[in-house]
Parts: structure tokens; sequence; C-alpha cells
């Protein structure tokens, strides 16, 4: 299948973007790297009447560190998020994250800003952004803005961007230096969609959680930042104390049913997840379960 008839535009500055997506409205999208857009373009998904290409803009690449704050364009791409010491050094669950995100090709043209723009509920980098507390920035018409992650993500494919605005960075807080994160994900071969999903990161003292933030994807319509991290925060944990975290995140759990599994899969794989990050964090290794899952 092919895309229906669609008008190209290939921005030159952002003003520029700005200008045809203000023109255009819904009747317009951005392409950035592609990834995403273009195979829902093939299979008839997307049928916009114009392509405003942001792809050379080279205003919106780049890592940068500044006062306490690590700073990311939209257009960098996944490859340079994987290969970069400064996400390493600043956001280290970035650099595991994006390793699992599909494979090398499309790592190499996929974008930071084309995948949360995209607002998948599989994908890997909108939990991180959940987890990690960043800041998205949009620009439009009037000016910037500053939306928290956790109220960019709207719902399937769904965010808090407006048709003539654009997503041109990133900003997240400097990971602080004592700080531990885990990452995994189950999926039927690596660089699939994931079918469960989770993004840690937490502060761990004399064996306990003095904070802990879980960004779970593939879990519903949208990434989840869990609530019932709580249950495991300033407290010796113990089996009953990781049994009363997973019968609440059991209620915030909303699971899709799909080819890949079932809503009762997904829960039963979000709290083996939640019960590895936790043995791993914290290095009890009896607190794991579900080796074989």
């Amino acid at each position: 299948m092919k895309a229906s008839a669609f008008a190209y535009a290939r921005a030159t500055s952002v003003a520029n973007a700005l200008e045809l997506l203000t023109a255009h409205g819904e009747g317009a999208k951005v392409l950035s790297g592609g990834q995403s857009l273009l195979p829902a373009m093939n299979l008839r998904l997307l049928a916009p009447d114009l392509i405003v290409d942001i792809g050379e803009l080279a205003e919106l690449r780049g890592i940068v560190v500044k006062e306490g704050a690590l700073s990311i364009g939209a257009l960098t791409r996944h490859a340079d998020l994987l290969k970069s010491p400064e996400i390493a050094t600043h956001a280290p669950l970035l650099t595991d994250a994006v390793a699992h995100v599909a494979h090398p090709a499309i790592r190499n043209r996929g974008t930071l800003g084309g995948s949360l723009a995209h607002a998948d509920p599989a994908s890997e980098l909108p939990a991180c952004m959940l987890t990690l507390g960043a800041t998205i920035i949009a620009r439009g018409p009037g000016g910037e803005r500053r939306i928290a992650a956790s109220e960019f993500f709207a719902g399937i494919y769904e965010t808090a961007l407006k048709p003539q605005e654009l997503l041109v960075a990133v900003e997240l807080p400097v990971t602080p230096k004592y700080s531990t994160h885990f990452f995994h994900e189950f999926a039927r071969r690596h660089g699939d969609y994931a079918i469960v999903g989770l993004a840690a990161q937490a502060f761990v003292r004399d064996g306990r959680f003095t904070d802990l933030r879980l960004g779970f994807f593939a879990v519903g319509d949208r990434p989840l930042l869990a609530r019932s991290a709580g249950k495991l925060v300033d407290v010796a944990i113990t089996s009953a104390v990781l049994s009363e975290a997973f019968s609440a995140l059991d209620e915030e759990l909303d699971p899709l049913d799909d080819h890949q599994a079932t809503p009762a899969m997904r829960r039963h794989l979000a709290k083996v997840l939640l019960a590895r990050c936790v043995s791993s964090l914290l290095g009890r290794p009896d607190l794991r379960m579900g080796a074989s899952a």
C-alpha cells in the first residue's frame, strides 16, 4: 500500500516551519526522522495534506549541559543519544533505554522529538521522560511553551501539542550523583515493540528506598508514572510490602488487549518487572520473581 497524495515543503528554519503549520493547521504533519510517520502514511492510517520536513534544521540538534539541566534538541537522533558521553554521565537511564529502541537502521534516522510527538504507548522514551521528570519545550506562533512530561502524553498517539506547535527540545534535570536506575522490557525479540517495560530511577540508603520513580510503558494508552512506588519508599522491603505494592500497581494499570498479549498477561509481567527492579536496585535476590517470565 502507498500513501495518499500530499504536498511537501522543506522548512528552512523553525520560524518557517511554524508559518507552514499555522497556515495548514491539522492538515499538516511534521516529518523529522520519518520512522513512525511514513509507515503510518503508507498504511493509510494518516493522510495529511502537507508534510513539513524539518530534518535539515541543525538548530534543533545537539546535547548541552548547563546550570544543572540537560537540554536535548528535538532532532537529536537515537544513535546520537546512545553514543553521547553527556547522556551516559547525566542521564544513564536514557542510554540504557535507547539501546532497546528498534534496530540500528531506525536508531540512525529516528529522533527524540519524533518519538515523543508520536506518543506510542509501547515506546521506551516517553516513559523515560516521565521517570526523569522531563520538560517538553514546544514553540508556536505565541512563543515558547514548557510542558511537564506528566502532562504531555494524552492518549494513544495523542499529546498536548497544538497543531500549530513544534516540539523543539527536551530538558532534563541532571541525574544526581548517588541515584541508581533500572531499565528492562519484555519483547518477543530485541527491537520489537515492548509487551511491557519499566524505566526506574531511585535513591537507596541503608537498604531502603528514599525515593523511587517507576515509569511503565505498554500498560495502557500512555506511559504510566506509578503512584504505587510510594508503597516502597522509607520502609523495610519485605515480601508483604512488595505484595502491597503489587496490589496498588494492579489498580493503576489499564492494559490494552492486542495481538501481543492479553491484559492479564501484561498485569503479570508488570509485577514481574517491579519485583526485578526492586531486587536489582536493593541487591536483594530474595525479592526477585518470575525468573523464567
